[in-house]
């Protein structure tokens, strides 16, 4: 062996550095993921006893209209093309075009998701303010009366039915009170009025400068809003109050009183930070429920979301549209992963 070659074979080689490594591992977990979930649906479209060339065509269609339509599905291949096939559609966001709407299904979901992301938003950010807090002040003051309204408040929430709880609102606090707006996301005096920027109606009105429009807006989304906003905040306060129990049974907390250390410095400098990083699993599970498309509310509150149009869409036997908003929910899910390990990072850096 020659001296240069015995050389290079001794050269290391130089490892990836670290955040590189992690883009790495992190776009080959999201690609397998988002594989497997495509596989899914694909498998779903497939077995489901709908032909789909007669969902195109209609029942009234010749022989020659069907084989025609069922070769352009290429419905003639094998499986594994098929399969394929599917995979690249999705990758350039076609998911064919709704049955109901005789739209692309890409833009019926590009239309109804922001409804859902402004009401998940609010929601979320109900269920944050609040609950965080009440679990916290649950956990300080355990077994007194605070503690006793939270596992109550906390109780109700899971047991309660949210389509019953959704009609109850109504009825109270638009039919008897009237300090809210009915069902849908605006009065019959501002429908389509303001220009559509971001769909969020909101944010929408915020930007066109259009305060009318802004608080008729906010008056429709407050009360379903607080409602899912209700359910996060019983889950969230629950578990913030089971992991600051945790934290305050610990040895460092009662280290840090024996030295003197404020009860305020205690429970939030010290207790909280180490929940910080369960809390992030949390919230973003909660969100994730929300964006998913809480059906009965959306149902209920004439909401023109996502999770109101996949059940419609289902209800049709309209593949296409089921399928793609299915994709689409679980994009959402597999983002907030990503979006959860990032913030892991940043508040716990042992993660990195």
């Amino acid at each position: 062996m020659s001296t240069s070659n015995a050389f290079v074979k001794r050269q290391p080689r130089l490892p990836l550095p670290p955040w590189l490594r992690g883009l790495v591992v992190t776009l080959l977990s999201i690609s397998v993921t988002m594989l497997g979930l495509l596989f899914v649906t694909f498998v779903i479209g497939r077995v489901m006893p709908i032909d789909p060339v007669l969902a195109v065509v209609g029942e009234r269609a010749t022989e020659d209209q069907y084989n025609a339509v069922f070769l352009e599905l290429g419905l003639d291949k094998p499986l594994i093309v098929q399969f394929f096939y599917y995979v690249w559609d999705v990758v350039r966001g076609d998911f064919g075009t709704s049955l109901l709407t005789a739209r692309p299904v890409a833009d019926d979901i590009a239309r109804v998701f922001p409804a859902t992301f402004e009401l998940a938003t609010i929601g979320i950010l109900f269920g944050c303010l609040l609950g965080v807090p009440l679990g916290v002040i649950a956990a300080v003051r355990r077994g007194s009366w605070i503690d006793q309204i939270a596992r109550v408040v906390a109780l109700v929430g899971y047991s309660m039915p949210i389509f019953w709880l959704g009609l109850m609102g109504l009825l109270l606090f638009y039919g008897i009170l009237g300090w809210v707006g009915g069902p849908g996301r605006q009065g019959i005096f501002y429908e389509d009025m303001i220009p559509s920027v971001t769909g969020m109606i909101l944010l929408d009105s915020a930007i066109a400068g259009d305060w009318g429009a802004f608080w008729d807006a906010f008056s429709h989304i407050v009360l379903p809003a607080s409602i899912l906003g209700y359910y996060s905040l019983a889950y969230i306060s629950r578990m913030t109050r089971s992991f600051m129990l945790e934290q305050l049974s610990a040895e460092y907390v009662t280290t840090a009183r024996v030295k003197g250390m404020s009860e305020w410095a205690v429970i939030w400098r010290h207790a909280f930070r180490n929940i910080r990083v369960q809390l992030i699993t949390v919230i973003a599970l909660s969100y994730a429920n929300l964006l998913e498309g809480s059906v009965l509310t959306e149902i209920i509150f004439s909401w023109p979301g996502i999770g109101s149009y996949i059940t419609t869409a289902l209800l049709s036997a309209d593949m296409n549209a089921v399928l793609g908003g299915t994709v689409v929910v679980g994009l959402v899910f597999i983002c907030l992963n990503v979006f959860s390990d990032l913030l892991y990072k940043i508040f716990d850096p042992r993660s990195k």
